[in-house]
């Protein structure tokens, strides 16, 4: 089961997890400052090499359900330093839900922002997505800083939502519209064009 899709940025590759990535993977995977962000468990190396073999399978959008996970590998040194998704969540509404996750060496090097724009980019144009949506730990102000800064809009913010090891949790809950995407990427062509 596997995809050829390839997506380039400037300085990104943009892949299907191969198997010599694991290293890589584990050791953003298995931090501690990452478990509170996961869907799954990933303490140790054995439940982070299990996370490693689903997102390996995780390569198209066919149906709801479906996930595609991409290793953002930097083009000058091929170094895996995370991963973005999309999960198709409904058909009828054509939305899909935006998941991400940066190794601490490489954030605030604007790789996450170029990655995830990459791949929104990719399920508006190529799935044709109406919404697509994240969610983020309350506390977590740099993927909230993040996904404001790519046009994605605050939707909800549930307070005290859960117990999360034995802490009340909060969680906000981004998005964006496909012509709210469209709009911000028309003005972005434009002002590359005059800069040139």
């Amino acid at each position: 089961m596997s995809s050829n899709l390839t997506i380039k940025t400037d300085r990104l590759i943009l892949r299907p997890f191969e198997k010599s990535d694991l290293k890589d993977v584990l050791a953003y995977l298995s931090l501690p400052d990452m478990q509170r962000y996961l869907d799954w468990k990933a303490r140790d190396n054995s439940e982070a090499t299990s996370a490693f073999d689903a997102m390996r399978k995780e390569v198209r959008l066919m149906r709801p359900g479906d996930i595609l996970t991409l290793a953002v590998v930097r083009k000058s040194d091929g170094v895996v330093m995370g991963h973005v998704a999309l999960k198709w969540t409904d058909a009828t509404a054509a939305q899909a839900e935006l998941r991400f996750a940066m190794a601490p060496a490489f954030r605030r090097q604007g790789y996450a922002s170029e990655a995830i724009q990459a791949v929104m980019k990719y399920g508006f144009d190529k799935h044709r997505l109406h919404r697509v949506f994240a969610r983020t730990a309350g506390h977590n102000e740099a993927s909230a800083r993040l996904l404001k800064k790519i046009g994605m809009r605050l939707e909800a913010h549930y307070r005290e939502h859960a117990l999360f090891q034995g802490e009340w949790d909060e969680e906000l809950h981004f998005a964006i519209l496909d012509r709210e995407w469209q709009r911000g990427a028309k003005v972005h062509e434009i002002s590359r064009h005059k800069v040139a």
